[in-house]
């Protein structure tokens, strides 16, 4: 009897904690353009605002057991956007793979879209994220 007290008396605080984190993990998820599916926004790390440039697709297969990826940017905008961004490889743990990438530029035009590619450092790479960050021109 006293358990079933304690657990009630516990509850409100749980059911709190949980809305606590669902609520800042909805926020967070908010940063990716709500034009990009959210089973790309996972492979998405964005660094700031989206500014109106979505990841519309990704598309990821193994040719020679590597992995290679492209991935379709869209300006939802008018306005010219300035991309800059970088592919992480992980490993099945989630550790990084190779030395990592440097950051390419590429211009978005205003209703335009870009497609990048990359091709993974080595057969280790089993995910990736594409690290972004968007300025306006």
């Amino acid at each position: 009897m006293r358990t079933r007290k304690v657990l009630a008396a516990a509850a409100p605080a749980v059911v709190c904690a949980a809305l606590t984190l669902t609520l800042a993990g909805a926020a967070s998820a908010q940063l990716h353009d709500p034009a990009t599916p959210l089973a790309v926004a996972s492979k998405v790390a964005l660094r700031g605002e989206a500014n109106s440039i979505a990841v519309r697709e990704m598309r990821i297969v193994r040719k020679n057991d590597i992995l290679v990826v492209q991935a379709d940017m869209a300006n939802m905008g008018r306005t010219d956007r300035t991309v800059f961004y970088r592919f992480k490889w992980l490993d099945n743990v989630g550790n990084q793979v190779g030395d990592g990438e440097s950051w390419k530029q590429m211009s978005v035009l205003g209703l335009g879209q870009q497609t990048v590619k990359s091709v993974a450092p080595t057969s280790a790479a089993v995910d990736l994220r594409l690290e972004m960050n968007v300025e306006p021109r």
